[in-house]
Order: structure tokens, then C-alpha cells, then sequence
């Protein structure tokens, strides 16, 4: 093989990982905003793993995040604004990331 190969085989190897580490961390982070918004709900326990489950196969929907938002947002109502959800992913993608570093460690 030649260097070159072997460098395109290096790219395309990481293209994946960054790809599968995404998904991985959209999917943490739909999980923790289905948690957060249970809680608004006042969903407890098995109740509220469900709903964060039902949270997770929302974004198999459509690409991007609005399908999420759509979900959590028409399930909440009144109790939560747009920014408010909004902010919500932002910060737990964040999170989701932050927690999947830390077990690849």
C-alpha cells in the first residue's frame, strides 16, 4: 500500500468515528431532554424513562433537531417556551458530550 492509501483509509476510519460519536451523542442528548422534560411533566421513575425513550425515536423522524423540538415542545406546552427548549439542547449536547468523553476515558 501506499501512503496515500493508507492516509485515505486514516480519513475515511475517523470520518466514521466522528460520524458514529455524533449520533451517539444526539441520542444522549434527546435522552437527558426527555429526563428534563418528564420532570416538567411531573413523570417519575418508569414513566419518565419512557417518555425520555419516546424523546430518542422522535429524532429518527426526519434529519436534524426539529422533530425533537416539536415532540418535547407540543408535549410541554405551556410549561416551557421556544428559547427555554431550545436552550435546553444546547446545553445538554454539551453534556452528552462531555459524558461520552469521560467513559472513553
Amino acid at each position: 500500500m501506499t501512503t496515500f492509501d493508507d492516509r485515505e483509509r486514516s480519513f475515511e476510519n475517523k470520518f466514521a468515528h466522528d460520524a458514529e460519536m455524533q449520533f451517539k451523542a444526539e441520542a444522549r442528548r434527546n435522552k437527558l431532554l426527555g429526563l428534563w422534560a418528564a420532570d416538567l411533566l411531573g413523570k417519575t421513575g418508569d414513566e419518565a424513562a419512557a417518555y425520555a425513550r419516546d424523546v430518542v425515536k422522535a429524532d429518527f423522524e426526519e434529519a436534524g433537531d426539529e422533530d425533537v423540538y416539536r415532540k418535547v415542545s407540543g408535549d410541554l406546552g405551556d410549561k416551557a417556551d421556544e428559547a427555554t427548549i431550545r436552550g435546553k439542547m444546547l446545553s445538554l449536547m454539551a453534556e452528552a458530550k462531555a459524558q461520552l468523553m469521560a467513559e472513553i476515558d
